[in-house]
């Protein structure tokens, strides 16, 4: 069963433009987040879907130097560009992660897999019931899952957001929500915004600029040093609607 990684990944973001290629101690964005998804030992290939605008040849060019295969699709209807890019690389199980995660945790996705794997559900995420920091959401889902969804899923935000369909229909898929044992779902680890990119680097500048940490580490130290937690506890995540 071959199980890949395909992260989503365009320079046109609305709040940070071009986010995804942002320098984060000596490293893109996404180069970061392809590195620490590459130490996840339940996924076999990485992939990164972007899109066929011509602005994203600068990922396109990105990926080239990672050395990670990239897949291009439709700019807006993001379930699309998935279904593609599954079809492409010929994936049983799609993990899906986004490309603004780069503290994206090898342990977390590694548990979130292997727990789909244990139980075969259709859909497995740990973002069901939330209890990890945002930054870290990975969900996982059957190539079959996700074929039905890009066919029967018709309202914009189900297209741009890739799993709504699965999840808000619980009659047709089964579902499996994956728990921490606390909830440290107040945290905000992911890059929308300056002031998440402020922090984002604060912690690679205190943890080390190889990258080589945990979720547990990074929690150690924004409890340690609330002054961080500070720097983006105003930012407001968008909606689902939103777009």
């Amino acid at each position: 069963m071959k199980v890949v990684a395909i992260v989503q990944a365009r320079m046109g973001s609305t709040r940070l433009p071009g986010k995804v290629l942002l320098d984060l101690a000596g490293k893109s964005i996404l180069g970061r987040v392809v590195e620490r998804l590459g130490r996840a030992h339940a996924i076999h290939e990485v992939l990164i879907a972007t899109t066929d605008s011509p602005r994203d040849e600068l990922i396109v060019e990105e990926c080239r130097r990672l050395e990670v295969p990239v897949s291009r699709g439709q700019e807006e209807d993001v379930l699309d560009r998935y279904y593609q890019a599954a079809k492409s690389i010929a994936a049983d199980v799609v993990v899906r992660v986004t490309s603004d995660c780069p503290v994206i945790d090898p342990e977390v996705t590694d548990r979130t897999v292997r727990e789909f794997l244990e139980a075969r559900p259709d859909y497995a995420a740990n973002t069901l019931q939330r209890t990890y920091p945002r930054g870290l959401d990975t969900e996982v889902m059957t190539a079959d899952a996700l074929a039905r969804a890009w066919e029967e899923a018709h309202q914009p935000y189900e297209r741009i957001h890739v799993t709504p369909y699965l999840y808000e229909h619980p009659e047709k898929f089964r579902l499996l929500s994956v728990t921490g044992e606390k909830d440290w779902s107040r945290h905000r680890w992911t890059v929308d915004t300056p002031e998440d990119l402020q922090l984002i680097r604060a912690i690679y500048d205190r943890l080390g600029r190889s990258g080589d940490f945990l979720w547990s580490d990074v929690l150690n130290l924004v409890e340690r040093n609330p002054e961080l937690v500070e720097l983006n506890r105003f930012v407001m995540q968008k909606g689902l609607r939103e777009g």
